[in-house]
């Protein structure tokens, strides 16, 4: 019988495989020099008001993309709060650097504004090992369990869920739902899952897949890091592994790390999370320093480790063709659209009432 260890180990060689397979059909990105990079910036920032459009950005890409969104009047946030603010600005056409169920999301919140992005290849390891053809029948089986999905779905395993959450959200939702006696079925992240059902001691059925970027931190890493940095505090996104979460000292949402980082009075961090907060944190807190933490293996994803390779794919070059020609457009079918909708609102009600900030890495 194959034990817990190697049970792990198999499936994040399934994950990386299924990684390798999908990037290798991908063309890869032209490396630009700086004269090249500032032109594009420059075209990129003129049909942005040109074309009365924002840019958002998710903290995970990179600190180009993020330094331009803010440059231009957009936002660098979580996917949620990137999707929010798009519905509530003016602009009449929405640029998401991020990727795809971050895109869906945008149009299904904005349904009156066009939304793109640099391209609809970036997807999320998370979304592809949840697909609807299997996770409908799965929730089939288990009517009697409330249905809750991270936002790192797509718009048709959200329009199955009762609930959509962010990671800074869900355990006050989780909480909710236990004290109202309902058992729960949570997809699709099984360290999430696993993170909140432990906090809550909450009945929950957990889908088996993880990202592919926090499977990769290990402990034995970590431990030794902390040994090279015995004064540095860790902070773990609560999608690492629990070997990883319990040696940190904060769990939490992108946003919550990005405040942790900013409120300790410590001076240095080790990072369980995807590097490309690195540019938030460091803006904000300049005078700290941050250690990304030790992963499995140098090609574990085929391009770097703490990197989603995904986010990787969202290049100036791909943002400017999108602009000038307005392509790579979100489409959300119309009655997916509306019955997704519930379960994001049913959160965003949530929220209100409770007066909790949704911030997170979905």
């Amino acid at each position: 019988m194959m034990n817990d260890k190697s049970a792990n180990e198999e499936r994040l060689m399934a994950d990386t495989q299924l990684v390798r397979d999908y990037l290798a059909t991908v063309p890869h990105q032209t490396s630009l020099d700086a004269d090249q990079r500032e032109g594009l910036r420059s075209k990129i920032k003129t049909l942005l008001q040109e074309k009365r459009a924002v840019l958002v950005a998710h903290y995970y890409t990179d600190p180009e993309i993020q330094a331009l969104a803010e440059e231009t009047g957009g936002i660098v946030a979580d996917s949620l709060e990137m999707a929010r603010f798009g519905r509530d600005c003016d602009a009449d056409l929405l640029v998401v650097a991020g990727v795809r169920f971050m895109g869906e999301t945008a149009s299904i919140l904005s349904p009156e504004k066009k939304v793109l992005m640099p391209t609809l290849e970036a997807t999320c390891s998370l979304d592809i090992a949840c697909p609807i053809e299997t996770f409908a029948p799965f929730c089939d089986e288990h009517s009697d369990r409330t249905v809750v999905v991270y936002a790192n779905t797509s718009a048709a395993v959200k329009a199955r869920a009762d609930w959509v959450v962010t990671s800074s959200i869900a355990l006050e939702v989780i909480e909710h739902l236990k004290a109202r006696g309902e058992k729960i079925l949570w997809a699709p992240d099984r360290h999430l899952g696993r993170y909140i059902e432990e906090k809550t001691g909450a009945d929950m059925l957990l889908w088996d897949a993880a990202c592919i970027v926090h499977e990769e931190f290990k402990a034995k890493g970590l431990f030794d890091m902390k040994a090279l940095y015995p004064d540095a505090k860790i902070l773990a996104h609560p999608e690492s592994p629990s070997s990883v979460l319990s040696m940190a000292d904060v769990v939490g949402s992108t946003s919550q790390l990005i405040k942790a980082a900013c409120d300790l009075p410590d001076k240095t961090f080790i990072v369980a999370t995807d590097q490309g907060i690195f540019y938030k944190m460091q803006q904000l807190a300049p005078d700290k320093q941050f250690i990304i933490a030790p992963t499995a293996g140098n090609d574990a994803t085929c391009r770097s480790c703490a990197s989603c390779p995904w986010m990787g794919m969202n290049s100036l070059e791909a943002m400017y063709d999108t602009l000038l020609n307005e392509n790579n457009e979100v489409h959300v079918n119309e009655e997916l659209a509306e019955q997704a909708m519930k379960p994001l609102r049913r959160m965003l009600d949530f929220s209100q009432q409770k007066q909790i900030a949704v911030k997170g890495k979905a």
